[in-house]
């Protein structure tokens, strides 16, 4: 990892009405759009759903980190952030987030373990810990009994 401090750069491009394109150097540009709940298609990536993805994205990659530093082998991770947007006391705001996080170890894998690695995940998630609002994790431990019976 390079040395702190990091420095992330995107620009926005727009005109008067349609899509926002979203640019960051040597990265595939993305097209914009206000959700539907602010009258926007519905149908395209908006500034809600990008930080949603941001906090889904950044705990599976610091569980990933997690993992192969307490040497935990697992074979699935699915997170779904469901967030709230509210108005309270003023402008609109993200007051709550909920993550679940479903992963899928082999037999033999310490569930303790794996439980520890998905709540350390939580708490060293850069992009959670940036952001204001109640956090809360539900995760689940499934253990997959067809890796056993395949790899015999």
């Amino acid at each position: 990892m390079k040395a702190f401090p990091h420095e992330y750069r995107v620009a926005a491009t727009a005109a008067s009405t349609g899509e926002v394109l979203l640019s960051s150097e040597g990265l595939a540009t993305l097209q914009s759009a206000p959700p539907i709940e602010f009258d926007g298609p519905g149908d395209r990536w908006s500034p809600e759903t990008l930080l949603v993805a941001a906090i889904a994205d950044c705990y599976v990659l610091t569980f990933r980190a997690i993992a192969r530093a307490t040497r935990l082998e697992w074979q699935t991770l699915d997170c779904e952030v469901t967030a709230t947007l509210a108005r309270e006391q003023g402008p609109s705001r993200f007051t709550a987030y909920r993550l679940r996080a479903r992963l899928v170890v082999g037999t033999g894998i310490d569930q303790a373990q794996a439980r520890a690695a998905l709540a350390k995940a939580e708490v060293g998630c850069l992009i959670s810990n940036s952001l204001n609002g109640d956090f809360h994790l539900d995760v689940e431990v499934v253990v997959d009994d067809q890796q056993a019976v395949e790899a015999g």
